[in-house]
């Protein structure tokens, strides 16, 4: 129990000061920044894959966890390609 408590007030604690970051962001460097975060993406799907097909026969927490970190970390790298292009586009010279 007391690491669950440790380990969630980090979790707290590590979510405030991501929020704090991205809102110092300015806007010019969002492009930049999605791009970064989809690479990270694309390393989690890679250890979410392993987790998910991990050995056994029956399905267990990792396995259930690794299935759920591989569908919303899919659901990120789609969206953030979309955000990305979008924006790359508003920068495009118009005909």
């Amino acid at each position: 129990m007391e690491m669950f408590v440790l380990s969630f007030t980090i979790f707290i604690l590590a979510l405030f000061v991501g929020v704090e970051l991205i809102n110092k962001v300015p806007p010019t460097l969002h492009t930049p920044l999605m791009s970064g975060t989809n690479a990270i993406s694309g390393i989690v799907v890679v250890g979410a894959i392993v987790s998910a097909g991990s050995e056994g026969t029956s399905p267990t927490l990792a396995n259930l966890l690794g299935f759920l970190a591989v569908t919303l970390a899919t659901i990120n790298i789609t969206a953030g390609f979309l955000v990305t292009d979008r924006m790359l586009n508003m920068f495009k010279r118009k005909n």
